[in-house]
């Protein structure tokens, strides 16, 4: 069973798991279809990603289009700071975000849908992180808003962050084209 927590971004939920704790550890379903498809949230997964960065690493705010990417974020090892912001031009919400600390210990997960630019920062001194996809990845369809844009003013919980040359290099949200959403 999970719990499903809406956000401020329609579409945008936390996905608590059950958690099992005892003095050995814990136990809980990261993912199951029934509770998913009862959620009303996709079940349709094709590809999972596993990241490793360190403190202060800020990766994104990548997006695919036209090939949309749902994701199913959490984090495995450590903590971060994740984010999704809506670039839907045709959304009351386009240029909002809304972001949360996602742990190895709170069990929380984040699902940022189609339509959405996603991105994180780590918190603690390593961080692992897990995300479910709901189409593949296509080099091509790769993209990203910047990070820092003045437009979307993302509190950040760290100053001066690593960066990748692409991630300080994309362009505002002021400049992406129209983003329609298909599916």
């Amino acid at each position: 069973m999970i719990t499903v927590t809406e956000t401020s971004l329609p579409g945008v939920v936390v996905v608590e798991p059950r958690v099992f704790d005892d003095d050995r550890g814990f136990f809980m379903e990261s993912f199951n279809a029934r509770d998913f498809t009862d959620a009303g949230l996709p079940v349709d997964f094709v590809q999972d990603n596993h990241s490793r960065s360190t403190r202060g690493v800020l990766r994104g705010l990548h997006y695919q289009y036209p090939l949309w990417q749902g994701k199913l974020v959490r984090a495995l090892v450590g903590e971060i700071f994740d984010v999704a912001v809506d670039i839907r031009r045709s959304s009351p919400h386009f240029g909002q975000w809304f972001g949360l600390t996602l742990s190895a210990q709170n069990h929380k997960q984040l699902y940022v849908p189609a339509g959405f630019a996603h991105g994180f920062c780590v918190l603690s001194e390593v961080s692992e992180m897990a995300y479910k996809c709901t189409t593949l990845y296509q080099p091509s369809d790769d993209a990203a808003v910047l990070w820092n844009d003045p437009d979307i003013d993302i509190d950040w919980p760290i100053s001066n962050p690593i960066l990748s040359p692409k991630d300080s290099a994309a362009p505002r949200l002021a400049a992406l084209p129209d983003l329609a959403v298909s599916r």
